[in-house]
């Protein structure tokens, strides 16, 4: 990798906070969500999950003994508006200037995501992301996450994956806050795009300091066979999950084959919109766990199906396919005039235990995972794709969404009986490759 590559680590709020109902925080969806029986494995909720807010100084200790020289974490937008827009909580800053200031003292830069899925329950009960008004709360909350913090940060993402606040949310209903209407889910699509574009230009009106970008899961699916209706099938199967949100984000709209599959769908657009979302990033973040296959099938709307595949897989049963990374990575260098991109999450979930000992954790899946991305990752970067940093998910074992907490994407082991930290054998390796002594 080049001298200046960025290795870093990354985690969300909600995840890995805990102290729900500390320090005057407002309740989420996802807290609704967790207390709403069967949608999450177990009824497991985010209440101490890993218990950051309290165990942040150690946590700060941990990353500069592994050498990474950045930590993408995620504000709590309930911290900050409790009730979702009108009154800022006094406390609500506090943690995170705890942090930043941690985290520089140890030589790490703190790469900061605005909005990491837990939308303050209050806006939803007005409508929540198919509601244009949410995108306005959020311009509100993100100027001030700029204001208060824009002193010390210098890279500032608007968007953790809005493919999932909005299809998986409202669509598929597998996250909160756990509905299935596709009018509402595209709706929600918009105003998420929206709410990034007015957050882009908040930020640039306030003269801050820094870049800013923001972070994608794409699906770029893979063609089972050669045969001309695969090829097509791979493309279509791109348009929910790439194009619409990639498109508009660079000039191109809405993709019209995706929509004209769902005549009873119309993107809520209002005159100035898509000028604001297509408004000039500096970075694109890429979160790439696994690649599909498809071919085609006639009888679906967008006429693909996804098909078996060989690859074995991790816990979450994903398939492993490190070289989907280096087709994604090159599917936007090509498509997209993107001046710098980052991997902002990259990782496995494996089935990790404790040793007799109590004390390590071998973890060899996913160091072979790791390494096999990194070498992806490398290859683009010969290829000439501007990928300038990485970001492994996890920094630590958390609350994994709808499967509670079972399953681990850390290179820390959590011990959420008494929460103890305990490096696995992949934060060894990870230490090693960032050292240089380790590469791809």
């Amino acid at each position: 990798m080049p001298k200046d590559f960025l290795w870093g680590t990354a985690t969300a709020s909600y995840q890995v906070e805990g102290a729900a109902f500390e320090d005057g925080r407002g309740t989420s969806t996802w807290d609704t969500f967790c207390r709403t029986p069967g949608k999450v494995s177990h009824g497991h909720n985010g209440d101490i999950a890993s218990d950051q807010y309290h165990r942040y100084a150690e946590d700060i200790a941990l990353m500069k003994e592994l050498g990474v020289k950045s930590y993408r974490f995620s504000i709590a937008w309930p911290r900050i508006f409790p009730d979702g827009g009108t009154h800022q909580n006094p406390k609500g800053f506090d943690y995170y200037n705890r942090l930043i200031d941690g985290l520089l003292g140890a030589g790490i830069d703190p790469a900061v995501t605005v909005y990491h899925w837990d939308l303050p329950q209050p806006l939803e009960d007005r409508g929540g992301w198919p509601n244009r008004d949410t995108a306005y709360r959020y311009l509100d909350y993100a100027k001030s996450c700029f204001q208060a913090l824009g002193d010390r940060v210098n890279n500032w993402i608007t968007l953790n994956e809005p493919f999932c606040s909005s299809i998986l949310g409202y669509l598929i209903g597998i996250h909160a806050p756990g509905i299935r209407d596709r009018k509402k889910a595209y709706e929600a699509i918009h105003h998420l795009n929206l709410a990034h574009g007015l957050g882009l230009a908040a930020f640039h009106e306030g003269g801050y300091a820094g870049k800013i970008g923001t972070t994608l899961n794409l699906s770029t699916p893979r063609a089972a066979t050669l045969d001309q209706r695969d090829t097509e099938a791979a493309d279509r199967a791109a348009d929910l999950g790439t194009r619409m949100f990639l498109d508009p984000l660079f000039g191109k709209g809405y993709p019209a084959r995706h929509l004209s599959a769902y005549p009873e769908v119309k993107m809520p657009i209002v005159d100035g919109d898509m000028e604001l979302i297509s408004a000039p990033i500096d970075f694109l973040g890429i979160n790439y766990y696994s690649e599909q296959v498809v071919a085609w099938d006639e009888q679906h709307p967008e006429h693909f199906r996804d098909v078996p595949h060989y690859q074995a897989e991790t816990h979450m049963d994903w398939p492993i396919t490190p070289w989907g990374l280096y087709r994604q990575l090159m599917f936007v260098h090509k498509n997209y005039r993107v001046p710098q991109l980052y991997v902002t999450e990259n990782g496995c979930a494996v089935d990790d235990r404790l040793d007799q000992t109590g004390t390590r954790c071998h973890d060899r899946p996913r160091i072979d995972y790791l390494a096999d991305h990194f070498r992806a990752c490398a290859e683009a970067i010969k290829a000439g794709v501007p990928l300038a940093g990485y970001y492994l998910w996890s920094f630590i074992d958390n609350f994994e969404w709808s499967f509670g907490y079972t399953r681990r994407f850390g290179i820390v082991y959590c011990d959420y009986a008494d929460q103890r930290r305990i490096p696995k054998d992949s934060f060894y390796f990870y230490r090693e490759v960032i050292a240089g002594n380790e590469g791809p």
